[in-house]
């Protein structure tokens, strides 16, 4: 498959960007097609088409906005098993983790199905005053490669449902995905122009979308430092930047914790999608004397873990996305041994019994030095850092010892110590003993994790002004 067209105004049209890139399998290195990336007149006319759009779709009617997102979840449900399989193929998920992927996309869907009949587009706060939402105008949504069709539509949807238009820019790193989609919503009967979706690199394509004066707030999943770059090129024109970036999630473990069933799910969760999520538990906090019963639970856990071809039944995870990455985490481990991280599973390396691919072992240090790089810095691989703390002050302060603030995790036998320790995390989203993921709760970071929330009335509200009319 090659993805050499793009989907802007309610058509496919000719790249006016020149540059081709070929897409790997990361599971095997074979070339699955060719993607032309868009260049900065590309993006122009999608930014032109999402303004004479929006300039209709403004004044939308409740009715007809519903009925458009029931239409688009339609035809996403349709093409959900072949986006699956590419998912797979393209960023080397399991068949196990797509489907998930295919399954959160659907509740964006109902999610604005939820919110949008009851919603109070106006309400009266007082004497002679009116308070109005309205829509932002033209969003671009700047979206990452790790779960690229959920992370597309999580925006997009809530965006059209408020009233906007968008201009959508997926990760070069899953282009093919992001036409797959495309194909799918140009069945829908979306009004030209709502929805453009377009193949781009951040420092061209990227950078013009969110420094273009017609657009009206980017919303950014990704790096620290392309959320970074996206809020700079965006601040002379003094638009809305929501951003959705990195994680380092710390999972506290109380002392009254079921060990046996803590540690194995924590580690299970940490490596799943090969650690390629920004709210995977990547440092579990124990307690000190617990330590050693711990990492045995862990090393055994991770021994369980088979990897290899994400097509394949029984494996728990495939591969890293792409060589980028690939080189990326192992540099960090090869790292981290080198400064004296004591490794108790995995490390750098394709394993042994794989010949070819991005592929890197389940792996876990520990005891690690709350300082240590590793137990800072997001990683984005399959690496379980051990942090121990004597106290439950300790525990909090270790947990907070970072940059980041997407979400954490605390496992305890006491529901209430548990919710009193969730208060004092420095986290926008607190799960407590490894509950089902739930569509309803906002999801948004604190600290450099990002800013504003996705999901329900609250990732809807993200796109709408508010206006107050007196008198």
């Amino acid at each position: 498959m090659n993805a050499d067209r793009f989907h802007i105004a309610g058509r496919w049209v000719e790249p006016l960007g020149t540059e081709r890139i070929a897409v790997y399998n990361p599971a095997d290195l074979t070339v699955l097609g060719h993607a032309v990336m868009a260049n900065e007149a590309d993006a122009d006319r999608a930014v032109a088409a999402a303004r004479t759009a929006f300039a209709k779709w403004q004044g939308s009617s409740r009715e007809e906005r519903i009925a458009l997102i029931r239409r688009m979840r339609a035809a996403f449900e349709q093409l959900a098993p072949e986006l699956e399989r590419h998912l797979v193929r393209e960023i080397g998920i399991t068949t196990m983790v797509a489907q998930g992927q295919t399954r959160m996309t659907l509740s964006h869907f109902d999610g604005m199905l939820e919110v949008l009949p009851g919603y109070a587009f106006s309400q009266a706060i007082g004497d002679g005053v009116e308070l109005v939402r309205e829509p932002i105008g033209v969003v671009a949504a700047i979206t990452s490669w790790n779960a690229p069709v959920s992370q597309m539509l999580c925006k997009a949807v809530p965006a059209i449902a408020a009233g906007c238009a968008v201009v959508i820019k997926p990760s070069e790193q899953a282009p093919l995905c992001a036409m797959l989609l495309a194909e799918a919503m140009a069945r829908a009967d979306i009004p030209p122009g709502l929805l453009n979706i377009l193949n781009g690199r951040g420092h061209d394509c990227g950078r013009r979308l969110a420094e273009h004066p017609d657009v009206d707030m980017v919303s950014f999943t990704g790096s620290v430092a392309g959320g970074g770059a996206m809020a700079a090129a965006a601040a002379p024109t003094i638009k809305r930047v929501h951003q959705e970036l990195g994680g380092k999630s710390p999972n506290i473990l109380l002392p009254d914790a079921d060990f046996a069933e803590a540690v194995p799910k924590g580690v299970l969760i940490c490596m799943m999608a090969a650690g390629q999520a920004c709210a995977a538990p990547t440092r579990m906090i124990v307690p000190e004397d617990r330590f050693e019963h711990v990492a045995a639970l862990a090393v055994a856990a991770a021994q369980k873990l088979a990897v290899g071809p994400p097509d394949q039944p029984g494996i728990a995870f495939g591969p890293l996305a792409n060589e980028a990455q690939f080189r990326r985490v192992n540099a960090i481990l090869e790292k981290a041994i080198a400064d004296g991280q004591p490794l108790l599973a995995g490390g750098p390396g394709r394993p042994s019994h794989l010949a070819t691919g991005y592929y890197i072992a389940p792996t876990i240090f520990g005891p690690v030095s709350p300082d240590a790089g590793i137990a800072r810095d997001e990683i984005f691989g399959p690496v379980l850092c051990i942090l121990t703390y004597r106290d439950m002050d300790e525990a909090i302060r270790i947990a907070n010892a970072t940059e980041y603030g997407l979400s954490a995790y605390i496992e305890s036998a006491d529901p209430a110590a548990a919710r009193r320790i969730a208060g004092a995390l420095r986290a926008g989203y607190v799960n407590i003993n490894y509950p089902p993921w739930s569509a309803a709760a906002p999801f948004g970071g604190f600290k450099r994790s990002g800013n504003g929330k996705q999901y329900g009335v609250w990732g809807f509200e993200e796109f709408l002004e508010t206006k107050a009319i007196v008198g």
